[in-house]
């Protein structure tokens, strides 16, 4: 296969970024007028409080900032993008181009100028200027100056950032010019100039036993779990098995492109996803179907752990082309995994409209998520669905958080009214590929006794699981209304807010796929191997994969920002309905499994667990809409129902 690349840099090539409009931050995003000022106030941090104040920052602090423009007709863009992803609208599905975009609802020239003269006149250097945003340097006093604010130094998690001291604005003159401005911060990363990519990993393998299908291979010796003897884990499912479970053998997504964003590019993924479309029965590669969009350089690789992202673009490209084997793949590399670099990489798909369905197997939790950078991603999403572009995200791997940051809390940027949440179950297939059930992914691990007797601190502690729940950002989008539970939408309040995900598939990395990977193995050579993974770094392309699919089905009709056609189908046989106990109310289950304890062979030994299904932290997975998978995960009438094209179309 021939992997090529396309000729486009990230860097200061920027999307039109545009008002969140009609689905807004429950953060105020319109300005206030202050006197000739307007304020800014979705940009100075919540973790910059009077309680962590350290005090001015040296006079030798310095800022790279970038001061996004609001374009001409910002609440129009809004009005428009709602419009056209909306399957009521008259002006549903009539898209624009990036240039229709651009001449429509970008800033003039006029603007452009002004901005730009202002902040010179603040004795900020100007980096680069263009028609989405301006970058500039300077110190301290050049900040403070042209933002009328001080920066002060903070602490946060036991590390020291500056931040502004008080809420930034712009001369009133400009209010209307200015979306946000991103850098006034530092947290929480710096980025490292850095630029060669490290090897593959050390080798990652599976151990068996191994079940062929769901229940077949028991170990009648083992200790029973919930009444009954679990099976053996499956060795990892492939396209064939997932496109039997959701029920796309008909459509293979020709005439489609799916981007792929992630950080960092795998030097060996045209070869490694060639090698594993032939051992698993996939469709080889067409020259030029798997095409690649890398940054000049890269930045943050230690920081970032450049090599880890290498296994993700793997089961990325993999997994999609697995489920859609016709649908042009392009890749684009995120320069480092920084916010900035990722808004870059989104900033470069919109603005060059490189893909119809976008698949991000990345996020954050929205506690670290700033005001100025939520803006930047909503209004990316925005210009995509005006231009016909879906952007999916992972709802991440750690149910509601808490086990790892105390807080009850949701994915970013999954978290968008603007973008699909991608939520995980874990997927029983029988024999000849028949659907079994699905539950929603979270897991429990016991460990096997030393006398194997029993199951140690049964049914044990939670490990992993699919992200969800209520935000306490964003207000709730018009698609939801009616279909989310108020138990649900005002978990945090009396207003009714976003929850997530809104669509669910396999996650589970027990009920996993089988991916492909070159990795380093003990002796220092590179071999490729394959093993079984999951995570919603699997849901998110495989339902990306299957949108391709109804796009196709849809007579190549874009489907767009999705979510408003995703709850239309709501509550018919487009989805199975997951729930935790798809064998009955409180009919718990589990299965085994056997792995290495240095992760490659037995000589570090190896260890027995248990691992169940359907415990998701405090998350569940309920009938009708739930904040493990969404509406459910997509049955064989979903694609089938875009064939059809619903009225409203």
């Amino acid at each position: 296969m021939r992997l090529s690349r396309t000729g486009i840099r990230v860097g200061l090539t920027v999307a039109l970024l545009l008002v969140a409009g009609a689905l807004v931050l429950c953060i105020p995003n319109a300005q206030a007028i202050a006197g000739s000022r307007q304020l800014l106030t979705n940009v100075k941090p919540q973790w910059a409080t009077a309680q962590a104040d350290e005090g001015a920052a040296p006079a030798s602090t310095t800022v790279d900032s970038r001061v996004y423009l609001a374009g001409r007709d910002a609440k129009g863009l809004a009005a428009y993008a709602k419009a056209v992803s909306d399957p009521h609208s008259v002006l549903y599905g009539k898209y624009l181009t990036p240039q229709q975009t651009q001449a429509r609802f970008g800033p003039t020239g006029q603007q452009i100028d002004a901005v730009t003269s202002w902040l010179k006149s603040s004795g900020l250097k100007v980096a680069g200027v263009n028609k989405h945003y301006i970058a500039v340097g300077g110190d301290k006093s050049a900040v403070d100056k042209a933002f009328n604010t001080e920066l002060h130094n903070y602490t946060k998690a036991g590390h020291v950032y500056h931040a502004p001291s008080s809420t930034p604005s712009v001369p009133a003159s400009l209010g209307s010019a200015v979306l946000t401005v991103t850098g006034l911060d530092n947290a929480p990363q710096q980025a490292e100039e850095e630029d060669t990519l490290p090897p593959p990993s050390t080798v990652f393998k599976d151990m068996g036993p191994y079940s062929t299908y769901y229940g077949s291979t028991i170990d009648r010796n083992l200790p029973s779990a919930f009444g009954r003897k679990a099976a053996y884990v499956i060795k990892g499912y492939t396209g064939k098995d997932l496109r039997a479970a959701y029920g796309v053998r008909k459509w293979t997504g020709k005439g489609v492109t799916v981007a792929i964003i992630d950080a960092y590019a795998s030097p060996t993924i045209a070869a490694d996803a060639s090698e594993y479309a032939a051992r698993n029965g996939d469709a080889a590669y067409e020259p030029g179907q798997l095409t690649q969009v890398l940054p000049g350089d890269y930045n943050g690789i230690s920081q970032c752990q450049a090599a880890k992202w290498y296994g993700e673009e793997s089961l990325d490209v993999e997994a999609a082309h697995a489920i859609a084997p016709s649908a042009d793949i392009t890749y684009v590399s995120s320069a480092s995994c920084s916010d900035k670099d990722l808004v870059d990489a989104l900033i470069t798909v919109a603005d060059n409209r490189l893909a119809d369905i976008v698949a991000n197997s990345w996020g954050n939790v929205e506690s670290r998520e700033t005001p100025d950078i939520a803006a930047a991603f909503d209004q990316i999403f925005q210009q995509g669905a005006v231009e016909g572009i879906g952007f999916y995200f992972s709802t991440g791997d750690d149910g509601d958080s808490v086990a790892k940051t105390g807080t009850k809390q949701v994915g970013t940027p999954a978290n968008s009214p603007w973008a699909t949440a991608v939520g995980g179950t874990s997927l029983a297939l029988g024999k000849h590929d028949t659907y079994e059930w699905e539950t929603g992914w979270g897991t429990q691990k016991s460990v096997l006794s030393k006398d194997g007797t029993s199951w140690t601190d049964f049914p044990g502690t939670f490990t992993s699981g699919a992200g969800g729940g209520t935000s306490t950002l964003y207000a709730q989008p018009f698609y939801q209304s009616g279909v989310v539970p108020d138990t649900l939408a005002k978990a945090n309040g009396a207003t009714a807010r976003r929850v997530i995900p809104d669509i669910a598939a396999v996650a589970d990395p027990n009920t996993g796929f089988l991916v492909g990977q070159t990795q380093t193995d003990p002796d220092g050579q590179q071999r490729y191997s394959e093993y079984r993974v999951g995570g919603t770094s699997l849901a998110a392309p495989v339902i990306a994969a299957i949108q391709a699919l109804a796009q196709q089905a849809q007579h190549g009709v874009p489907i767009g920002f999705a979510n408003p056609a995703i709850y239309q189908r709501y509550g018919t046989s487009a989805y199975h309905d997951v729930t935790d106990y798809p064998l009955g109310q409180g009919q718990a289950m589990a299965n085994v499994r056997v792995d290495y304890v240095n992760t490659y062979d037995a000589t570090g030994g190896v260890v027995t667990s248990l691992r169940t299904f359907g415990t998701d932290s405090s998350l569940h997975a309920t009938v009708g809409y739930d904040e493990v998978t969404g509406v459910g995960s997509p049955s064989a009438e979903y694609v089938a129902s875009y064939a059809r094209r619903l009225s409203g179309r």
